[in-house]
């Protein structure tokens, strides 16, 4: 039961991913976070576990950021020896700290929090850096964080970058200038579907945030894990949609679940 054989390429970057990547932010944070119930922080075990565990399910995509606390730093030492086997995709734009979020998009804080985002990670270069957008996609994508990104990509420190926003025009716009958008899309929220066709028809990457709606998917009768990953993965744009679980059970049927889907589409 692995993934390996369903990877797919995130547009015309030549990275191969897998069609689930493994969201942290329950590995940093549990302050202001949209889960249905809460949860404490799990060990460094449990998360060793769990990466090892996602590694035999086929899943090579990470998902941090710095606005998921402490994510980053507790990657860095767990993934050591591991860098080869890993895609990491972090972001930038947003903070949070002592229970709040705050957002600069200036080319210093960009070009400050890739370094730190690399010191913290243990590496010397990020797959994937998306911009955290503050829903203002359009205005910050015009403002100096994108031909930041590009600057760092040249310098050969991130392979490709995008945006993780919340607008129709902003995802198409971070398309046309970028390499990849991070776009919610599920049974619930579908409005930002023409993003992934245009996505489709121009070779750009498209990852998915909120896939299974963070836990709040609910389809009478039917398995929501499932239904939900048919809709996601039935879509030719969709690279990978991003799943935050902590719990080995959750992240086993996930991956059966998008197998399954998988498997129906051949």
């Amino acid at each position: 039961m692995s993934l390996h054989k369903h990877y797919r390429t995130l547009g015309s970057t030549g990275m191969s991913l897998s069609p689930l990547g493994l969201g942290t932010v329950k590995f940093g944070r549990n302050q202001g976070v949209k889960y249905p119930s809460h949860f404490d922080l799990p060990s460094d075990q449990q998360i060793r576990n769990l990466l090892a565990q996602a590694q035999d399910l086929g899943i090579n995509l990470l998902d941090t950021a710095p606005a998921y606390g402490i994510s980053e730093e507790r990657l860095g030492p767990l993934l050591a020896g591991q860098r080869a086997d890993w895609l990491i995709c972090t972001k930038v734009g947003e903070e949070f700290s002592n229970g709040e979020s705050s957002f600069d998009f200036s080319a210093q804080h960009t070009k400050r929090s890739v370094e730190r985002s690399l010191q913290r990670l243990g590496t010397d270069y990020l797959d994937l850096v998306l911009v955290h957008s503050d829903g203002n996609d359009l205005q910050v994508l015009d403002g100096e964080v994108y031909p930041t990104l590009q600057q760092l990509k040249q310098q050969g420190l991130i392979r490709a970058f995008g945006l993780s926003g919340k607008t129709i025009e902003g995802g198409i716009r971070a398309l046309e200038l970028g390499d990849c958008a991070m776009v919610t899309y599920n049974l619930n929220e579908q409005a930002e579907r023409p993003v992934l066709d245009f996505a489709l028809s121009h070779n750009k990457g498209i990852l998915i945030k909120k896939a299974l709606a963070s836990g709040h998917l609910c389809v009478a009768g039917e398995d929501p894990v499932r239904k939900g990953l048919e809709l996601v993965l039935g879509h030719d744009a969709v690279t990978s949609a991003i799943i935050g679980t902590i719990t080995p059970a959750h992240l086993s049927q996930n991956v059966q679940a998008a197998l399954a889907v998988l498997g129906s589409q051949e």
